[in-house]
């Protein structure tokens, strides 16, 4: 008699969205690169996608997750190059705010639907830098370049915010 499999879910999603060859849209994609190479031992504890454009086609990735990380270009009313970082009612603002964004599959309508749909857990951030034109060139603007860094660096904190908490017994 043989036991059903169940699937395995990471307690982490870190979901980067955007084409790698679209100039500052593809920031998504290049930031997960940055963060994947920072975690390569943490197998079990942090699931990494590349979201590309595929916008609600990825909602399947959501359930069952203790805390996602978004990360995408983001348009703000800031400067090109600035870093924001966004958790609970901001990450629903920002949501169902209208797009600046030109790259289908931005997270707008992918986390408007989520919400929606109650898929959106508790520890739910976005990180991104504001591009400068995201609908033109093949490689990232000058001053996204620049943000990059910082923006991996909060996306570092907030990660390693994570896995601590996981780490920690369990109160009974």
């Amino acid at each position: 008699m043989g036991t059903a499999a169940t699937a395995y879910t990471a307690p982490i999603l870190v979901l980067g969205l955007g084409k790698p060859e679209s100039g500052d849209a593809g920031l998504g994609s290049v930031l997960l690169e940055e963060i994947e190479q920072r975690y390569r031992y943490a197998g079990g504890f942090i699931e990494f996608i590349d979201g590309g454009t595929q916008g609600v086609e990825l909602l399947d990735s959501f359930p069952g997750r203790q805390a996602i990380l978004v990360l995408d270009e983001v348009g703000t009313a800031s400067a090109p190059g600035t870093v924001s970082v966004m958790e609970g009612a901001e990450v629903l603002r920002y949501a169902t705010a209208e797009s600046p964004i030109c790259h289908q599959g931005d997270a707008h309508e992918l986390l408007a639907t989520a919400a929606f749909l109650g898929d959106l857990p508790e520890n739910f951030y976005i990180v991104g830098v504001k591009g400068s034109d995201g609908c033109s060139g093949p490689t990232l603007s000058a001053p996204v370049r620049v943000g990059l860094q910082a923006a991996t660096e909060k996306a570092q904190e907030i990660i390693d915010h994570w896995l601590v908490a996981l780490a920690e017994p369990v109160q009974a």
